[in-house]
This record gives C-alpha cells, structure tokens and sequence, in this order.
C-alpha cells in the first residue's frame, strides 16, 4: 500500500526548462507518490526573474496555488496581483475561465504547492503564443504516455471534410 503521507521536503524534484530557460522551476510531482487518481500535488520552485510555465488556461483542469515562500506576480487574465506567503490562488475551468502565470519577481526562491484535478482529456490554450495543446492521457498522466496529443498554432485549421472525399 502507498504510504498517504509524504512531506514536501522529501518531494522528488526535477529540474524543468525552456531552452533559453525564461520558464525554469524545479517540479516535484506529489500526487502519484500518494496514490491520488483524481487530485494531483506539485511542488514548485521557481527560481528569482523565472516562470514555470508559459500564460496558460486549461478547458478541464481545474487549479489551486498554495504560497509557501517568496515573492511574486499572479497574471490572472488581463490583470496582475502581488503574491507571498500564505496566499492561495484559484485557476477554475470552465465559463469566464481565465488564462494565468505565476512569476517570480522576488530575490530569492518562489516555491508554492499547486493541486489541480487530474481529468485524463485536456486542451490547454497558451494566448500568448497563440497556441493550444489537446490531450488523452495514457498509462500515466504524463505527454509521453499520452494516447493522443497535438500542440499546434491557433490559425492552423482546417475544413472537417478537408482530405475525406
């Protein structure tokens, strides 16, 4: 049996980055360590001037950011609020749903625990790389496991029929 208590500083952490590492955190994926099916637990740290990930809104995913240490910005939608410590961060799915980014503006380490529900289909818009990711996951959440998944630009679209006839 899967022990159901893990303390974030036993968290496995992987280093995480973009190739000019603009995005770079280190991630450590709580969740599947625990034997949740539907919440998943991510510690983040994300380093001083860094971001984890890109402004970003899931269609399915639902997320929460818990502040732990550091200092930072939320990007929710059009707007910018200042994070810290004991700050928790909603990113809800569904209509009105909103884009969102968190940034480290600090001058020492951001970390936060971020939990989100796990649904095993996905579309992820990126507004400003106009971009979207579609997925199915597969044996487990992670993309390369994943049985269907597409990131592309939004003007790449084409007719349902296109190539059919």
């Amino acid at each position: 049996m899967t022990n159901p208590i893990l303390n974030i500083a036993d968290a496995a952490l992987v280093d995480f980055a973009s190739p000019k590492e603009t995005f770079k955190a280190k991630l450590g994926r709580m969740g599947p360590a625990l034997g949740a099916q539907k919440l998943g637990a991510m510690l983040t740290i994300i380093e001083p001037g860094k971001r984890a990930f890109p402004f970003h809104r899931h269609h399915a995913i639902e997320e929460m950011f818990f502040i732990i240490e550091g200092a930072g910005e939320y990007r929710y939608g059009d707007d910018v609020y200042p994070i810290k410590p004991g700050d928790l961060l909603s990113a809800p799915v569904g209509e009105g749903a909103k884009a969102h980014q968190i940034i480290n503006t600090g001058d020492k380490p951001l970390k936060f625990l971020a939990v989100s529900t796990m649904d095993p289909v996905d579309i992820v818009e990126y507004p400003d790389a106009q971009k979207f990711r579609a997925y199915s996951a597969g044996k487990t959440p992670a993309l390369e496991h994943a049985r269907f998944h597409q990131l592309a630009r939004n003007e790449n679209t084409v007719e349902l029929f296109e190539g059919m006839e």
